[in-house]
């Protein structure tokens, strides 16, 4: 295991990968898929290759300069919850000026790519940096910050969805439902982790806010989001392979909310979120198939 001295000891662009959180690839992913599964949909399957790579920079931007931002207004937080005590500036590996300049240079790689997207799509992406900055806050007054996650995560489908269509349809906001439900469920079994550390720390989360029916509505959230995408599949006559995703996806969350019932064992949490950003894959694999 790698001491405090040793992360302070590494050098400055491996401190502000860690800041970035580029050396844990699930967080990235599990934004980049909604915003794929968008672009997808809504070009039947058949975006523009140029398009496609704004939307996984962006969201790769996006997504950095959101958590360089959590950590800033967690800063003082971070220190007492064992998951997030060895981050850089929680740590001060790195200090409060480099990432702010981390920040901003992200901030402004997000805004540069944005001015390639339609219109609406860009008044879409500026939007979405109120939410994206607040979000830190929330757990601070708000009973159940991660819906506010969940928002910001609908923004990728909103954004990328209508830089195809140059507009927004019934299919969009089924899409952006069942992202914002997934993201609540995965994010609710993320928080289980931190559930004591938060309690001692007196931050808000959804699994404080939900207590012992926390597995219930993590349950919830789920069948909401198998409904969410079923309906769409009918909606757009999505084929076989989309279909098939859906029923493996079925198959893992309804298992983890069993086993979330009967396991209070710490390293479950980080286990399904992994198998998470599985089943995002594999839906996005199916959705670009059907």
């Amino acid at each position: 295991m790698v001491t405090q001295t040793e992360f302070n000891q590494q050098p400055l662009w491996l401190r502000i990968i860690r800041l970035l959180r580029w050396d844990k690839p699930a967080g990235r992913l599990i934004l980049m898929i909604p915003a794929l599964e968008g672009v997808f949909l809504a070009a039947d399957g058949m975006p523009p290759l140029p398009l496609v790579g704004v939307i996984i920079l962006g969201s790769l931007a996006t997504s950095a300069a959101g958590c360089v931002i959590n950590d800033l207004w967690d800063r003082n937080i971070d220190p007492q919850v064992e998951r997030t005590k060895n981050r850089p500036l929680a740590s001060k590996s790195l200090s409060i000026k480099i990432g702010i300049i981390v920040a901003i240079i992200a901030l402004f790689c997000a805004a540069v790519l944005a001015f390639y997207l339609q219109p609406i799509s860009f008044w879409l992406c500026l939007a979405a940096v109120p939410v994206i900055v607040c979000y830190p806050l929330a757990k601070r007054f708000f009973p159940i910050p991660q819906l506010v996650l969940s928002i910001a995560w609908g923004f990728a489908v909103l954004i990328s969805w209508s830089a195809v269509t140059n507009d927004l349809s019934e299919n969009t906001w089924l899409l952006w439902g069942a992202t914002v439900c997934w993201t609540l469920g995965f994010d609710t079994i993320y928080a289980l982790a931190d559930r004591e550390d938060d309690l001692a720390v007196g931050v808000k989360s959804s699994a404080i806010f939900f207590g012992n029916f926390a597995p219930e509505a993590v349950g919830i959230f789920f069948a909401l989001t198998i409904g969410l995408l079923a309906y769409l599949g009918l909606m757009m006559q999505l084929q076989i392979s989309f279909w098939i995703a859906w029923g493996i996806c079925v198959v893992i969350w309804v298992i983890q909310y069993i086993t979330l019932r009967y396991n209070t064992e710490p390293e479950i949490y980080g286990q399904f979120f992994r198998q998470n950003v599985l089943c995002g894959l594999i839906l996005l694999a199916g959705m670009i198939l059907a």
